[in-house]
């Protein structure tokens, strides 16, 4: 007889249906996700892919507005869908939302498992505040068990008192075989594609929102600190969007030499030719919960420089191996890096291959079976 799982969690974002749906096919399982919002337009502008979405799901009812760093969201009925759903197993993906501590009520009251999915890290910014930190630490104790992504976030958790015994991992993961199908079939055509998109013949791409605590303005100092012959022959490419992008681009345009394009926002089945055509991924975050777009570099073949911000970083990015671990905020240290690799073809190669090889670990199917075994061991009364 399958488990009944609820997950909770924020958004549909286009990243989690893959897991969900590999979670949804587990032998044992009968999956239901709460969601709290389809998407949050404030931050992103991802398309919702309703259509690939293979488990029960429901959106709850909400009102959202954000306040500088500050989102606030705030749903009703979440115990009505609970009742309705009637849960085995609780999983919920967050503590900062007025539904993720009526879920916990609603699990105490009617004696169901309740587990945290934590992604958080003890280099996220925080406010620090002392009530903050009061709620983080008993929510964290009413907790039965846990479920993190990787090391970054199984450290933390223990700072707030969560048993490591009870911490298990469910590896963060995107659809790694769309990515790596779609970067072969780009560099099939490589320069085609390149033209189409107006591409450098050589560059450094960055992916992600372009806001100051990316480190978007730490990578365009490293690439200006690359020797003048350097730069024109590689460029650095920009995708995506943000609060930061007017004035990175007036900082860009006074760069010379050098090629530095900003693309805008791109969806996930246009991501892949970026990737497919760059000669390194570039992540210099200050922080970062874990960092998915590292995932899909990895997944289409590139080396990885990233900040050590990056909750990611101490599970796919070995300094050396497959790419170059730099101390958030350190120029010299991210220059140096995009430096060696930019010069060196074989290493990049080299390097590229190993973070395919690694990146097989990280599947959907990893996720989902690490999530299945903090949910399955319930079916005898272990939290």
């Amino acid at each position: 007889m399958s488990r009944r799982i609820v997950i909770i969690t924020e958004i549909i974002a286009p990243y989690r249906i893959p897991v969900f749906n590999a979670l949804a096919r587990s032998d044992g399982i009968d999956l239901h996700v709460i969601f709290l919002a389809e998407n949050d337009p404030t931050q992103r502008q991802w398309q919702v892919y309703k259509d690939e979405i293979r488990f029960s799901y429901q959106v709850l009812p909400s009102w959202r507005r954000r306040i500088g760093r500050h989102s606030f969201l705030v749903n009703w009925g979440t115990k009505a869908a609970l009742q309705n759903a009637a849960p085995d197993f609780i999983v919920c993906g967050g503590y900062n939302y007025i539904a993720a501590w009526q879920s916990m009520s609603w699990a105490r009251r009617n004696s169901v498992p309740f587990s945290l999915w934590a992604e958080s890290t003890t280099k996220d910014f925080r406010s620090g505040r002392t009530w903050t930190e009061f709620l983080k630490t008993k929510f964290v104790r009413g907790c039965d068990s846990f479920v993190v992504p990787g090391k970054s976030s199984r450290e933390y958790l223990k700072t707030y008192g969560a048993p490591s015994a009870k911490i298990l991992t469910a590896p963060n993961a995107v659809d790694t075989q769309l990515f790596a199908q779609r970067a072969i079939l780009i560099r099939r055509d490589a320069a085609m594609h390149r033209q189409a998109l107006r591409l450098p013949e050589r560059f450094f791409l960055f992916a992600g929102r372009l806001v100051r605590e990316k480190g978007i303005f730490d990578l365009l100092h490293a690439y200006d600190a690359l020797p003048p012959e350097l730069r024109a022959k590689v460029g650095l490419v920009f995708v995506g969007d943000g609060g930061a992008r007017s004035a990175l681009e007036k900082r860009a345009a006074a760069i010379h030499p050098g090629s530095i394009q900003l693309a805008g926002f791109a969806q996930r089945e246009h991501l892949a030719a970026y990737y497919a055509l760059a000669d390194a991924f570039v992540f210099p975050t200050y922080t970062d919960p874990w960092g998915l777009v590292v995932n899909e570099a990895m997944a289409c073949g590139l080396p990885v420089i990233t900040s050590d911000a990056a909750g990611c970083a101490a599970d796919l990015v070995e300094d050396g191996w497959n790419g170059c671990v730099v101390s958030a905020g350190n120029i010299v240290q991210l220059t140096s890096a995009m430096n060696n690799l930019a010069r060196d073809a074989e290493l990049r190669s080299l390097m590229g291959r190993r973070s395919q090889e690694r990146i097989q670990q990280y599947s959907p199917e990893a996720w989902a079976a690490g999530m299945a075994g903090a949910a399955l061991p319930c079916r005898s009364g272990a939290a």
